[in-house]
């Protein structure tokens, strides 16, 4: 890389690449030599099940509450007394307790307020509010 002084022309300004290309050679040489080792995260594979585990999907629980004040499980009719011990009744045997409640838009608070707490009473937990605007959109 240096200024090369020639006799007839004066100076010449050409660039030696020679010792750039000897240390090109020279890292091309240590990174072919120096081994790689690639190193990633530990991943546990999925391996081939012995026997087909059935996939049970919990059949969700709507208590609706109509315009009169008759609840309904799912669509058969219950009476509030009876509210409690057929909701432990299908909750016991389920690891899920999710439970939804749709109540008619002209019922007072209070009437929905009393069968939310018989739905917490018998175990159900988290109660999800279901609304008419939600069932338009889907």
């Amino acid at each position: 890389m240096g200024i090369e002084a020639s006799g007839r022309s004066g100076i010449v300004s050409d660039v030696n690449v020679v010792p750039l290309i000897d240390i090109l050679l020279v890292l091309l040489v240590i990174f072919m030599i120096i081994p790689h080792r690639q190193v990633g995260l530990a991943a546990s594979l999925p391996q081939e099940p012995g026997q087909a585990v059935p996939i049970e999907h919990p059949k969700s629980l709507i208590v609706q509450i109509g315009p009169d004040g008759r609840v309904r499980l799912n669509g058969s009719a219950v009476e509030r007394g009876e509210l409690q011990g057929r909701l432990e009744q299908v909750l016991g045997g389920r690891a899920q307790r999710v439970v939804f409640l749709q109540g008619d838009r002209s019922l007072e608070f209070a009437v929905v307020a009393e069968v939310l707490n018989v739905m917490h009473m018998a175990g159900a937990s988290p109660v999800g509010l279901v609304t008419t605007e939600l069932e338009k959109n889907h």
